[in-house]
């Protein structure tokens, strides 16, 4: 909902409270199966946001580097022009 759009998808909550997010969205986020997400309320808006990755600080010749704590899928180069661009906005 960052971006203002609703694609019309619509889902239901179960008796255990979980929540199914369509499968073109968990593809376009990357979001895999147990994959971690974060929960926010604000003004009765729920907001579900793919959590941060895990990062260990490696040392490295040319200084300390953030490195993912564990394997992180591949982006294309489509996926980091995009996210470029949406950073520049």
């Amino acid at each position: 909902m960052n971006d203002g759009r609703f694609d019309g998808m619509r889902t239901t909550i179960d008796r255990a409270g979980r929540v199914v997010v369509p499968k073109s969205i968990r593809e376009r986020l990357h979001l895999l199966n147990g994959g971690a997400v974060d929960i926010h309320e604000r003004s009765g808006v729920i907001e579900i946001v793919p959590a941060a990755a895990d990062v260990m600080v490696a040392s490295t010749p040319e200084g300390p580097v953030a490195v993912p704590a564990t394997e992180l899928p591949t982006l294309t180069d489509e996926e980091v022009r995009a996210a470029l661009d949406a950073s520049r906005r």
